[in-house]
């Protein structure tokens, strides 16, 4: 995961500052978005409903593969000096599509790793290879491009994958054993239904949708941020992405030490309402004081607030489901989280206009994600006693779970 995730914050830096290099617009940044994000979100719900079915180490490992081949030709043809914006959008396509199958395997296969009475901190603690990576990864894909070349930048991140294709190969669990054999339509439509009546679940994947689609529209907006705004480069547009990834490590790390819900609820609503204010807050100070140390400690205190809600979020919903449906509701999950590129177009197309600009495009997204989470308390009791509604749930699923036979699994490879 470590090196996939590497691989797949430098592809993103890449893409995002390639394109932005040839074209010149920050239009072009959304449509790069867009197709990514499109493949991801139609056919995630199918990639869930597979990742049901189908063996997912297999899946994991086979599309892990097949994205490295996809980052290659993309190197390939940047060193040739043939590559344009179609290039770029159709292999961001591509991608998109088997990333719409390799997340709900993930997913899915994860908890197989650890017992249920520690997926809670499990769940945290790979959370953190995220932000980690955002750390180093952005830094490194920057200076490679100063440097050297973003098509050296492109092989480097292929290499990730195929890592955690070779990794995953040699993971040795217990076969596979189909859980559904209706069709696949079927499936998806108990899968919405299962989110639809529960309260809690529509609250969490909503959140989710509002933190992807509004909330992290900025991420594809950040070339016209650092060159236009900020007035640098891409070593420092790499710096400001690093200085976040400090803040979310330091916070999924933190959260992984804990062994129960505690304040979720809490940290779920407050966190995204403080994320979204902070991404507003740094979009307008950035328009100010074009000043890369204050982006760099706003962007902290941002993903400080957004791993809080994020991680909060996704524990409490892969403790919760139960597993003969698990990769349909991450699959669902996964296509909320997917929807980001669709926001980075909306928020592209905002900044394309030039009374509007990309400062005040983020910070409207921003309000957006703190809006939400209070109109949902006012609307709804259960939202309001959200933290109590996951501590009940939570305390039943583990009090089952010690109730069982063992069923881990030792895991080699």
């Amino acid at each position: 995961m470590l090196a996939s995730v590497s691989g797949f914050q430098m592809l993103r830096f890449g893409q995002f500052w390639l394109i932005f290099e040839i074209t010149g617009s920050p239009l072009s940044l959304g449509w790069i978005g867009l197709a990514n994000g499109v493949p991801a979100i139609v056919l995630n719900l199918f990639g869930g409903v597979a990742a049901d079915r189908i063996d997912q180490r297999r899946m994991v490992m086979i599309s892990q593969f097949i994205i490295a081949m996809l980052i290659f030709f993309l190197a390939t043809i940047t060193l040739m000096g043939s590559v344009n914006q179609w290039h770029l959008i159709t292999i961001a396509f591509l991608a998109g599509a088997v990333e719409a199958f390799d997340q709900p395997a993930r997913r899915v296969l994860f908890p197989q790793l650890v017992d249920r009475k520690d997926l809670m901190s499990a769940v945290a603690m790979n959370a953190a290879i995220w932000p980690g990576t955002r750390i180093l990864a952005p830094a490194i894909a920057g200076v490679i491009i100063a440097v050297s070349s973003s098509a050296a930048n492109f092989y480097v991140a292929g290499i990730g994958f195929l890592v955690m294709a070779a990794v995953t190969f040699r993971l040795r669990l217990p076969p596979h054993v189909k859980t559904s054999r209706t069709r696949p339509i079927h499936d998806i439509l108990e899968g919405l239904h299962f989110i639809r009546k529960d309260t809690t679940f529509s609250f969490l994947i909503a959140m989710t949708f509002f933190s992807s689609f509004f909330g992290m529209a900025y991420i594809p907006l950040m070339p016209m941020i650092t060159v236009d705004v900020l007035g640098v480069g891409a070593k420092e547009q790499g710096m400001i992405l690093g200085a976040g990834g400090v803040g979310s490590l330091i916070t999924a790390l933190w959260f992984g030490t804990r062994s129960n819900s505690g304040a979720k609820g809490m940290l779920i609503i407050g966190g995204g309402i403080m994320s979204g204010l902070m991404v507003a807050t740094f979009a307008i100070t950035a328009g100010i004081f074009r000043s890369v140390p204050l982006a760099m400690t706003l962007m902290v205190v941002l993903s400080v607030f957004n791993t809080l809600a994020n991680t909060a979020s996704q524990s409490s919903l892969q403790l919760l489901v139960p597993n003969h449906i698990r990769g349909r509701v991450m699959g669902f999950y996964g296509m909320t989280y997917n929807i980001r590129p669709l926001g980075g177009l909306q928020a592209s197309a905002l900044a394309n206009i030039a009374a509007i600009g990309a400062p005040i495009s983020i910070a409207i997204g921003g309000l957006a994600v703190a809006a939400f989470p209070i109109v949902a308390m006012i609307a709804n009791k259960r939202v309001r006693n959200l933290g109590s509604e996951l501590r009940r749930a939570e305390a039943e699923v583990i009090a089952a779970s010690r109730s069982d036979a063992p069923t881990s699994t030792t895991v080699s490879g």
